[in-house]
């Protein structure tokens, strides 16, 4: 159980539960941050058993409302940018409406989340405009003026479920527990077990996921190099490979895709652009090793303690979002410009450059625990690699 902060605001500041109804829970950002939200909807859903709970996010963040069973209704609007105006310039009777829908449904309370890199004063000022009389949320500029209870932002540094939590001693919940879960549905459940026989995989032997895409090009993990990493573990692993993202991403990661067309040792199978997020889930959950940018299949796969080796920038601040449940090696290198906190690099930089060879060792390494593969596989590894290409530099 996490005791949130030192010192938990006074009685007489803190909202009685007796008058929370209805609930608004805030977070319009991605299908990630709303993973790392799940301890907070349960908290939620025990201090409050008898209040309607409902979630307010972007359209990707609600794809994961089937796995979230402490919230009753969802909303969709679209995200937050940093900027606090989302992914479009303003438009006046899109922000009427917005606030019109929020005043019909007669919220006792607005709980607005968001990341360090955000800044909600759209949802503050529609949440006060709404007669929403509870708002509460972390100061950031102008939008504290908008909000009932204006919380004084935490370090920047500190792990987003974290971040997330400390808005609940507002209404008198301090001891909470940090446990990431979702719930994955019996169906849901099914259907990721046929999508995998469909796709050619055999269900009793064991698989590696690969998640190539990314929430930006800046954090992506080169695609060449990806399939040079699944080609290593297709000859070094029995395991069988399966590749996964969105149909927006098969472009991108089309070099990992020749993999699957190639399919030199018949272990390497494609579901990109077959799953939904549920399904999703219930693959990473049966996974044996998962191997992703940061994005939300490593948050996933937190969840269900999957292991998994995670390629992630310099420039993102791995405090706010590390995995904390499951075994995980994060590689990256280090960067001058590391915490840009930019989606784009005006350098032209693709930040984890790391070497294929150092991943696959990595995902070896982390397989030779659960004993799947032959504990000598280093050396059978190293002297493959020397043998047959010249091209890549022997691994140390």
């Amino acid at each position: 159980m996490l005791k949130l902060f030192s010192s938990e605001l006074p009685p007489e500041d803190q909202i009685a539960k007796a008058e929370l109804e209805r609930v608004l829970v805030m977070q319009l950002d991605d299908t990630s941050a709303v993973v790392m939200l799940s301890p907070v909807l349960r908290a939620l859903r025990q201090a409050l058993p008898h209040a309607k709970l409902t979630l307010m996010t972007s359209e990707t963040g609600s794809q994961m409302a089937p796995l979230l069973p402490w919230v009753d209704d969802v909303m969709v609007d679209r995200a937050i940018g940093p900027d606090g105006t989302g992914s479009r310039f303003i438009n006046p009777r899109e922000e009427i409406a917005f606030v019109e829908r929020l005043r019909c449904h007669d919220f006792s309370v607005a709980l607005i989340f968001s990341s360090v890199a955000q800044f909600p004063l759209r949802a503050a000022v529609a949440c006060y405009l709404a007669g929403i009389p509870y708002r509460v949320g972390y100061a950031k500029g102008l939008n504290g003026s908008m909000l009932s209870h204006s919380l004084l932002p935490p370090a920047d540094d500190l792990h987003q479920v974290d971040r997330n939590l400390g808005l609940l001693r507002t209404i008198g919940i301090s001891e909470v527990d940090q446990q990431l879960e979702l719930n994955i549905p019996e169906n849901v459940e099914n259907r990721a077990n046929e999508l995998l026989g469909i796709a050619g995989l055999k269900l009793n032997v064991p698989y590696i996921l690969l998640a190539p895409g990314a929430m930006s090009a800046l954090g992506q993990y080169v695609p060449d190099h990806f399939a040079a990493v699944a080609r290593i573990l297709a000859a070094q692993t029995e395991q069988q490979l399966v590749i996964v993202g969105t149909s927006a991403e098969a472009k991108m990661i089309q070099p990992v895709l020749q993999v699957v067309e190639e399919n030199l040792y018949g272990n390497v199978y494609s579901l990109v652009g077959k799953t939904t997020l549920p399904e999703l889930a219930a693959i990473i959950r049966q996974a044996s090793l998962t191997i992703a940018n940061n994005s939300v299949s490593m948050q996933l796969a937190d969840v269900f303690g999957c292991p998994m080796v995670i390629l992630h920038s310099e420039a993102d601040m791995s405090n706010q979002w590390m995995p904390r449940q499951a075994c995980a090696r994060l590689l990256s290198r280090p960067a001058a410009c590391s915490y840009c906190t930019r989606t784009d690099c005006l350098h032209g930089i693709n930040c984890p450059d790391i070497r294929p060879e150092e991943v696959a060792i990595a995902a070896l390494e982390l397989l030779t625990r659960q004993t799947y593969i032959q504990s000598d596989y280093k050396g059978i590894f190293e002297s493959k690699m020397e043998s047959e290409s010249d091209n890549h530099t022997p691994v140390r």
